[in-house]
């Protein structure tokens, strides 16, 4: 008789080895560069951001991208005109997780997440 796992008999086991084999996101692409990610990243219009965005639209310190365990999050950080996550904007208390592909808006400028 085989060994079986609950990955291999249960829909619930079968479910948690799929999100083990999606996709992490690892990067951001900025004006066209890449940019690793760190476990915190803070973005927003004052030099002391680690993105510093050059738009009137952003807010001093916009918002932050903090990795929670294996995930990428993203955080509004009170900003006066909302981040926004593939056209929706963000709710300003919630940390929202971020996947391959997603577009952030800050201001008028795009990030991607890679």
């Amino acid at each position: 008789m085989a060994d079986t796992t609950i990955i291999e008999t249960t829909p619930l086991g079968q479910h948690l080895n799929r999100i083990g084999e999606a996709q992490q996101v690892s990067y951001l692409v900025f004006n066209r560069k890449r940019i690793k990610l760190v476990s915190k990243i803070t973005i927003g219009r004052d030099s002391d951001n680690n993105i510093v965005i050059d738009n009137k639209l952003a807010s001093r310190h916009h918002c932050i991208i903090q990795q929670i365990r294996d995930a990428y999050f993203l955080k509004d950080e009170n900003s006066t005109n909302g981040t926004f996550l593939n056209g929706k904007k963000i709710p300003e208390d919630k940390y929202v997780r971020l996947n391959p592909g997603d577009k952030i808006t800050v201001g008028s400028i795009s990030l991607i997440m890679g």
